[in-house]
């Protein structure tokens, strides 16, 4: 690896959607060295990378790290003026191999997914589990033959339907074959006798409530080119246009809710799962690994190599089965894809007590992740440093304040040295060191003087989440008796709900809907928050609740 990188510092840096670090692989440590990307692989450097020295160094990536690259790395990412925004990599020999898999799998860089060795259409056997609803069955299985010609078959599970000949009927017109159970056993076993029933070598999972977009499969099996890859996802939308005007069928299915005449909370709900929905992962390629920006994929729609499902979905799990799977492969050494390019639409509940009810059955599923998967869902996970200064801003007091601010110079100073000298920053065992000359000083300085006040905003954006959504009624039950804990419940009600709306708001929306896009955002949480700690109950755990202030990775 010396060849292509210098020793790799990891920072623990707590930002909004990124837990914890990982330690990128090394020719120095115990991680296994990266299996190297096939020849003919593009990547493209991801556009948010803070890029210094010239493009020597990068920043970013998730969990985000600093990644120092030797001269020769540099050169294979660098133009006239040092290395672009969006730089790409093409894989010629064993060093660009080397280098792009080292990139894509700190997410630094994404890989392109059109590689010449993708499996064919006809390799996929398209896996539809369903019970009842045959409108839906019928509308996904024209989308399929209209987007995904070619496919190799498609099985639909009927799972228990009330009237299993309207499915059998629904699917036979349509060319597919059907399987099933004489009664219910939920989607996780409906999607595991698919695939055994499925011929193909690889299984695109779609549930019956989603409508493929154009060009949705060709993305998701071009990145199974890459023989290290076992799962590619889409991401899941519920509104977009298509180009010159014309309505997609993600619109389609919207366009009732949201022009209807329906209550204001309906219309209010469909326009916050229009824009962030807990299905939709955002616009952003990214690997998929636990406590990280994508930290899994949902199963309404997955492709997936047959040989890699082993045992399949978890069919004692109602809920994050999905979850599980993902972690599992990733467990067994598998890279999983998250490809925002390919788009399968999905129809969101709107009515407000379906939805509430949905949101409080995703939080049932943490406890029994976190007893499956220890260190993977905590409400936080911050480095020491990180948790030291939100703990000491919570106490609300000014030499508190100013004590936390002298915690932040401290962690700047010591992750400044430990650039320079290779230190323990951040704290972390496993990080490695960063051969900055000595008279680089003051480059180290200034970058650590970016990172630490970003790791410190990170932590305080994972503290107001989690009071007000995985601890709210430990938090509500405190203010009855804190004034303190009353007002950094309501600033982080407000300021959390702002900022969510900030982030996810359409152009030219104003104050009434950023009314009702917090209000939308806290009643989310809230749900969800009822539905973790009745988990948490029935499982008999704490698990889910307990921050995780160690600052390492879950698998260390």
């Amino acid at each position: 690896m010396s060849s292509v990188a210098d020793r790799s510092t990891v920072c623990c840096l707590d930002s909004p959607a990124i837990a914890t670090p990982t330690v990128p692989a090394t020719d120095a440590g115990p991680v296994t060295r990266p299996a190297r990307l096939p020849a003919g692989w593009t990547v493209v450097l991801d556009r948010r990378v803070l890029r210094v020295d010239g493009g020597r160094t990068l920043v970013g990536g998730s969990p985000p790290r600093v990644l120092r690259l030797s001269p020769a790395a540099s050169a294979r990412l660098a133009g006239p003026d040092g290395v672009p925004p969006e730089a790409r990599l093409t894989v010629t020999d064993a060093t660009s191999a080397t280098l792009a898999r080292l990139l894509t799998d700190a997410g630094v860089a994404h890989p392109v997914p059109g590689h010449a060795d993708a499996p064919s259409p006809g390799e996929v056997s398209v896996v539809v589990p369903v019970r009842d609803r045959p409108r839906e069955l019928a509308r996904l299985l024209d989308a399929v033959a209209a987007t995904a010609p070619g496919v190799g078959e498609v099985v639909v599970v009927d799972d228990g339907s009330a009237d299993p000949d309207t499915t059998t009927r629904v699917a036979a017109a349509r060319g597919a074959r059907v399987v099933g159970h004489p009664s219910s056993r939920g989607p996780a076993a409906a999607r595991n006798t698919g695939a055994t029933a499925a011929s193909g070598a690889v299984v695109a999972f779609l549930d019956s409530d989603v409508v493929p977009e154009p060009g949705w499969l060709a993305p998701l099996l071009g990145h199974l080119a890459d023989p290290a890859v076992a799962l590619a996802a889409p991401r899941i939308v519920a509104w977009v246009g298509l180009a010159g005007g014309g309505a997609s069928n993600a619109a389609l299915l919207a366009s009732d809710a949201r022009n209807a005449t329906s209550s204001i909370a309906r219309r209010a709900v469909a326009r916050y799962e229009e824009r962030r929905s807990s299905l939709d992962l955002g616009p952003r390629p990214a690997p998929v690994t636990a406590r990280s920006r994508v930290a899994y994929v949902p199963s309404a729609a997955l492709v997936v190599r047959r040989s890699a499902l082993g045992a399949g979905f978890a069919e004692d799990m109602p809920v994050a089965e999905d979850v599980d799977l993902v972690w599992r492969l990733a467990a067994d050494g598998h890279r999983l894809r998250y490809e925002p390019a390919s788009r399968v639409a999905h129809e969101h509940r709107d009515a407000l007590g379906p939805w509430l009810t949905r949101k409080a059955f995703y939080g049932t599923g943490a406890a029994p992740l976190a007893l499956r998967h220890p260190r993977r869902v905590p409400p936080m996970a911050l480095a020491p440093w990180t948790a030291a200064a939100v703990t000491l801003l919570g106490v609300q007091r000014r030499w508190t304040t100013a004590a936390a601010g002298a915690v932040t110079l401290v962690a700047t100073a010591r992750l400044a040295r430990g650039l320079v000298r290779g230190d323990r920053a951040c704290g972390d065992a496993d990080t490695q060191r960063l051969r900055w000359p000595t008279a680089d000083m003051r480059k180290a300085l200034a970058l650590a003087s970016v990172l630490a006040p970003w790791g410190l905003g990170g932590a305080a954006w994972q503290a107001a989440g989690a009071l007000t959504r995985h601890w709210w009624p430990a938090a509500v039950a405190g203010a009855l008796v804190s004034r303190r804990v009353r007002r950094a419940l309501a600033v982080a009600a407000v300021a959390e709900g702002l900022a969510d709306w900030v982030r996810f708001r359409p152009p030219g929306a104003g104050p009434v809907d950023a009314l009702g896009h917090v209000i939308a955002h806290r009643l989310d949480d809230l749900a969800y928050g009822a539905g973790l700690w009745w988990g948490a109950w029935r499982h008999r755990t704490l698990a889910p609740l307990r921050p995780d202030l160690t600052g390492k990775g879950p698998d260390r």
